[in-house]
């Protein structure tokens, strides 16, 4: 049960820290969200070390810097998503992908749920699929390059989740300290080669900085609830996010909702049910 709760909540904050980037792309560029808001989660990790110590042993830096260049490759990836397509399409067709490598690794390591708990996975995938339906915007709209961009981006999701996931457990927060060394220096360093600005829009940075705490807040959440529970069950709810994304964008933005997405929201508060009963 603190497993999931903790991954439950982990989906609300990733689903809002996504939000707030999302909002971000449209005042900045990609790759300056991506940077300030990934420092701004370094600062935080940093100070919460005291708090959640550990050892910083090599296998702890190694899994997190893994970790850390297939996360910022697709946070790039899902940033450049959203910048060019529609936010209610993009977030839950990178969820699904995002979904799958969790749960297939986990399965393929020995992990066995119970029954109760795998009907909640079957439908937590659902449930993705549902709020990422919308029949008044094509997938297409814009080209197929968001949607094919938003694929990429949840494998980047995806590997970055089993990669944290295998770094030892007495290692406190050192996996995302390395995490996100590597992926600042990588996106960096794509900005000097390509010349990119990391200057941020007018406006910009607070919800940036909001971002990257927010994130950085959720992968502690995602690092507790996968030390206490089967990465199988923790990874599919945290893939629930885009629910909460879709809340702040029906109400913050307007957008509208559909009786679909509406009942893949319905779905995901059945699967959270029934992955706690089990």
């Amino acid at each position: 049960m603190i497993a999931v709760a903790l991954a439950t909540l982990c989906a609300v904050v990733y689903g809002t820290a996504d939000f707030f980037g999302g909002l971000a792309t449209r005042r900045s560029r990609v790759m300056a969200v991506v940077v300030l808001s990934q420092g701004a989660g370094l600062a935080l990790v940093v100070a919460l070390m005291p708090l959640l110590p550990g050892a910083p042993t090599a296998p702890a830096l190694a899994w997190g810097m893994a970790a850390g260049v297939s996360g910022a490759a697709g946070l790039v990836l899902f940033y450049r998503a959203l910048a060019t397509g529609v936010m209610s399409v993009v977030a839950p067709t990178t969820a699904t992908t995002s979904a799958a490598l969790p749960v297939l690794y986990g399965l393929a390591t020995g992990e066995r749920p119970e029954p109760t708990a795998l009907v909640g996975v079957a439908l937590a995938l659902v449930a993705v699929l549902l709020v990422s339906r919308d029949p008044s915007r094509s997938a297409s709209e814009g080209g197929y390059g968001p949607l094919l961009t938003s694929l990429a981006a949840g494998a980047g999701f995806g590997g970055f989740f089993v990669l944290l996931a295998q770094a030892p457990e007495e290692a406190g927060m050192w996996p995302l300290f390395g995490a996100r060394l590597s992926s600042i220096g990588l996106i960096a360093l794509l900005a000097l080669a390509t010349g990119r600005t990391l200057r941020p829009g007018t406006g910009a940075l607070r919800i940036i900085l909001a971002a990257g705490i927010l994130d950085m807040v959720a992968n502690v959440l995602f690092m507790l609830a996968q030390q206490r529970g089967m990465l199988s069950l923790v990874g599919v709810l945290v893939s629930l996010y885009p629910a909460s994304t879709l809340v702040l964008a029906r109400y913050v933005l307007k957008e509208r909702l559909n009786v679909v997405q509406m009942t893949g929201i319905g779905f995901t508060l059945a699967a959270v049910a029934l992955i706690a009963a089990g």
